[in-house]
C-alpha cells in the first residue's frame, strides 16, 4: 500500500487562492450592492417624477406614490400651452445658442494660447482662471448686478449670454488647458514650417485635434447653462416673456401649486429634463472619451 503526501506549499497556495476567491465575491457583492443603491438614489427622483406627469391631481394628492392608472397626456398639453413652457424652452435655446458657443470659442482660444506658447505671466493667467473656479457665484452678484446695469444689459439676451460665458469659461479654459498639453508638438511644428498662420494651425489643425475634450466640456457646458437658475433671477427678471425654463418651472411651481394642477407641474419639471437626458444619451461615449483621453495620453 503505497500514500501520497500533498505537499504543504501547495496546500497553503490553494487555501490561499480559496481565501482570495472568497474575498473577492464578498466585495463584488458589496460593490453591486452599492452601485444598486446609489442607481436607486440618483434615477429614483426622476422615474417618479416622469411616472406623475401622467397622473391626474386627484390621485398624486391622494397616493403620491402610486402608479398611473391611465396616463393624462393632457397634463403635457397644459403645461406646454397654458403654462409657457414651449416659452420658457425657446428663450433657454437662443441663450443656450450664444452662450454656449461664446464660452467654447473664447475658452478654446485662451487654453490652446495658455498651452501651447511660452510668455511672461503664463502661469499667473492659469492660476486666474483656476482661480476663478473657486469664486462662489454668489460673492459676485451685487457688482455683476451694478456692471450690467450700467452697460445697460439687464433683462437683454445678450447680457445673459454675457454673464454665462463668464461663469463658465475659468472651467473650460482649465479644462481644454490640461488637453492642449496632451497633444503632440510635431504635428504643430509641421504646420508652422509649412507656412500656416497661427489661425488656421489653431481652426484647422489643433482644434479637430481637441474634439474629444471640446465635446466633453461641451456638454458640462450645456448642462451647467441649461440648469442655471441664480443668473436669470438676477439678470432676467423684469418681462415674464422672457424666462429661461428654470425660471419658468419655478414660475409654474408657483401658479400650478396654487390652482392645484400638479399634473402639469410634473409634465413642465418632465419637459426640461427630456432635453438633458438626450443631450447626454447621444454624447455619452464622446464625453467618457474625453475625461480618459487626458490619462491615458
Amino acid at each position: 500500500m503505497t500514500t501520497t503526501t500533498v505537499p504543504r506549499e501547495d496546500t497553503a497556495d490553494a487555501s490561499r487562492r480559496e481565501t482570495e476567491s472568497v474575498g473577492g465575491s464578498t466585495l463584488n457583492v458589496f460593490s453591486h450592492a452599492f452601485l444598486v443603491l446609489w442607481v436607486i438614489l440618483a434615477a429614483g427622483p426622476l422615474v417618479w417624477v416622469a411616472l406623475t406627469a401622467f397622473r391626474p391631481s386627484t390621485e398624486i394628492l391622494s397616493d403620491p406614490m402610486g402608479w398611473p392608472a391611465s396616463f393624462h397626456w393632457e397634463n403635457f398639453t397644459n403645461a406646454w400651452t397654458e403654462a409657457s413652457i414651449g416659452q420658457y424652452a425657446l428663450n433657454s435655446l437662443i441663450i443656450l445658442a450664444g452662450s454656449l458657443t461664446g464660452t467654447m470659442l473664447l475658452g478654446s482660444m485662451a487654453a490652446y494660447v495658455i498651452a501651447r506658447f511660452t510668455f511672461p505671466g503664463n502661469r499667473l493667467i492659469f492660476m486666474l482662471f483656476a482661480g476663478g473656479m473657486m469664486f462662489p457665484v454668489i460673492l459676485a452678484l451685487v457688482p455683476l448686478f451694478a456692471v450690467m446695469e450700467n452697460f445697460g444689459l439687464l433683462d437683454t439676451r445678450p447680457g445673459l449670454m454675457i454673464a454665462y460665458i463668464a461663469y463658465s469659461l475659468p472651467f473650460t479654459t482649465f479644462f481644454l488647458t490640461s488637453f492642449f498639453r496632451t497633444l503632440p508638438t510635431g504635428v504643430q511644428e509641421a504646420a508652422m514650417v509649412d507656412g500656416a498662420s497661427h489661425t488656421r494651425t489653431f481652426f484647422q489643425i489643433m482644434l479637430p485635434m481637441a474634439k474629444p475634450g471640446l465635446v466633453s466640456i461641451g456638454i458640462f457646458n450645456f448642462l451647467g447653462q441649461w440648469n442655471q437658475y441664480l443668473l436669470p433671477l438676477l439678470l432676467n427678471n423684469e418681462e415674464e416673456s422672457r424666462y429661461v425654463l428654470p425660471q419658468g418651472l419655478a414660475s409654474l411651481a408657483v401658479s400650478q401649486g396654487y390652482r392645484g394642477d400638479w399634473g402639469a407641474l410634473f409634465a413642465g419639471l418632465t419637459i426640461a429634463m427630456l432635453p438633458v437626458l438626450v443631450v447626454y444619451a447621444v454624447f455619452q461615449r464622446q464625453v467618457q472619451a474625453g475625461l480618459t483621453a487626458g490619462a491615458l495620453k
